[in-house]
């Protein structure tokens, strides 16, 4: 079983993975895993009232079949809108083997 999957990791704002999975979905992807974290970039240095803020973030995993990968990132992109400073960051790695996910292994062997 040769079939090629990409991981999506997308870092969003906390409360802006619903958008993300909701975009992922309608481009093709199945679903995502949402994990959170804190961001410590340049963009979350900032202070209230002189104390340090640690911006919570939210961390999309989203496995899909690499011919999908393009067209689902751009939709990732437009809806977290990713193309301005500080909201967020998206990016793609190669995965080797994956299981568990059968399904998506079933549709591709059609």
């Amino acid at each position: 079983m040769n079939i090629a999957f990409d991981l999506i990791v997308t870092i969003v704002q906390m409360g802006f993975s619903e958008r993300i999975i909701q975009a992922s979905r309608q481009a093709g992807a199945e679903g995502g895993t949402i994990v959170f974290g804190r961001g410590t970039g340049v963009h979350e240095r900032k202070k209230l009232l002189g104390i340090p803020i640690e911006p919570e973030k939210e961390i999309i995993l989203t496995a899909v079949p690499r011919s999908k990968t393009q067209q689902i990132l751009e939709a990732i992109v437009k809806a977290g809108e990713l193309d301005k400073p500080g909201a967020g960051i998206a990016f793609v790695l190669e995965l080797k083997q994956v299981a568990g996910i059968c399904h998506l292994l079933y549709e591709q062997e059609k």
